[in-house]
């Protein structure tokens, strides 16, 4: 018997599920599989339907939890599917005594135990030893969002920002790299918004800060999405100051034209991004960014489209993250005037054409030179910028030096750096 997770959605949701699984196995519970929902997306709410009927199927003894960001959102939709046995909020998925009914097979009046995730106010640090065959681990910094942007469902399904202390991230960090992982990636849902609720208001930039200084035998860290407009001194500081730091960073864009970024409600405009990406660059030349994009908002014609096209090119835009708009009941967005979907959907095409574009531009950049790899598997790594390295001979975990000497398809083909010796 044994439990395991079926994780969909983001980075935060990975690092849940490993610490969600440890209180269920502390709960008692065995024969089960726990489903952590995504809620960004109607597809990825079907996504996680389609899986637990399959999963249903496929193993009818097994007791199916469901909760994340969906069930919190829309946990009847989950509650009246026959194939689930218990639904919780992610208020309470972090929480032992949730999976009580489970481990001890009490009976319920509703199996839907979902509570008001609007009324949180702290955010506990959960203690993760490892993350299962990986050799980066996730530590969540910070969850919730105190912002309404008008596409977004998430603040509903993570209630308002609360950040993790300091001093507790810290110790997550220094323990994860004692226990051998080499490189560790800062989660949460608005990273940048971390600090303001605890003492003295730490920004995201001094928590770096103190990780870099206080666990020095961790070669790399790297941070999730972001939102620039909220960048401080501190963070601009460890980006140029520690080479510890990856030169890699993913941006909460969702659109380049100005118009359509307030008709979302974001706080940025389309300069304040250009003048992020050249700002970092004049500090780290060898960054990369990503960034998350939405194609086809409401409102949005072919004018606008092309000004969100265009920032791909004019901010050096590499690994994009594109998305067709999709409405989510009960957002001010789904109220506006809609933007046919196929229309949406050859708009998010030309956009991934154009991150797979400069992708490749990158990697023809590389070939030739020697990256610091990542070694993940025996014939797969990852250098600082996030690029895949098909390489041999080297062990998970190592970090080692790789002459890149071709591509193949998306990724680097690289060969050992043999010593003079």
């Amino acid at each position: 018997m044994s439990i395991e997770t079926l994780t969909f959605g983001c980075r935060l949701n990975v690092y849940e599920s490993e610490a969600l699984k440890a209180e269920a196995l502390k709960a008692g519970v065995g024969n089960a599989l726990v489903v952590n929902t995504c809620a960004v997306t109607a597809e990825a709410v079907r996504q996680a339907k389609q899986a637990i009927r399959k999963a249903r199927r496929e193993q009818p003894d097994r007791q199916i939890i469901v909760t994340g960001c969906a069930a919190q959102t829309d946990p009847r939709a989950f509650g009246d599917m026959d194939e689930v046995d218990l639904v919780i909020g992610n208020a309470d998925k972090l929480k032992a005594e949730s999976y009580a009914p489970i481990a001890f097979g009490l009976k319920l009046n509703d199996k839907v135990q979902v509570n008001d995730i609007m009324s949180v106010r702290e955010t506990a640090s959960h203690m993760i030893d490892a993350m299962d065959g990986r050799t980066r681990a996730f530590v969540q910094v910070q969850n919730g969002c105190d912002h309404r942007c008008t596409f977004c469902i998430i603040p509903y399904g993570r209630g308002p920002s609360r950040s993790v202390p300091m001093g507790l991230v810290v110790e997550q960090i220094k323990r994860l790299a004692g226990n051998g992982f080499r490189e560790v990636v800062l989660t949460g849902v608005d990273i940048t918004s971390y600090g303001p609720d605890l003492p003295g208001q730490p920004s995201l930039g001094k928590l770096i800060q103190s990780i870099l200084r206080h666990v020095p035998d961790l070669p790399r860290l790297r941070i999730s999405s972001l939102d620039s407009i909220e960048a401080d001194d501190a963070l601009y500081d460890a980006i140029a100051s520690d080479r510890r730091l990856m030169p890699h960073l993913h941006l909460s864009l969702q659109s380049g034209d100005d118009l359509i970024l307030k008709r979302m409600k974001r706080r940025h405009l389309r300069a304040d991004t250009l003048a992020f990406v050249e700002k970092v660059r004049a500090v780290r030349p060898d960054v990369v960014f990503g960034a998350d994009i939405i194609a086809g908002f409401p409102t949005e014609d072919e004018a606008m489209f092309d000004n969100t096209l265009r920032i791909v090119d004019e901010a050096g835009l590499t690994y994009l993250h594109v998305f067709p708009y999709s409405p989510r009941p009960g957002t001010p967005a789904a109220r506006m005037p809609q933007v046919d979907l196929s229309i949406a959907k050859e708009r998010a095409r030309l956009l991934r054409e154009a991150g797979e574009r400069r992708y490749r531009q990158l990697c023809a950049e590389r070939v030739g030179g020697i990256e610091s790899v990542l070694v993940e598997t025996d014939s797969i790594g990852r250098t600082e910028q996030f690029v895949t390295v098909r390489l041999a001979g080297h062990k998970a975990g190592e970090i080692v030096p790789v002459r890149i000497v071709g591509t193949d398809g998306d990724d680097l083909v690289g060969e050992a750096v043999r010593s003079a010796a």
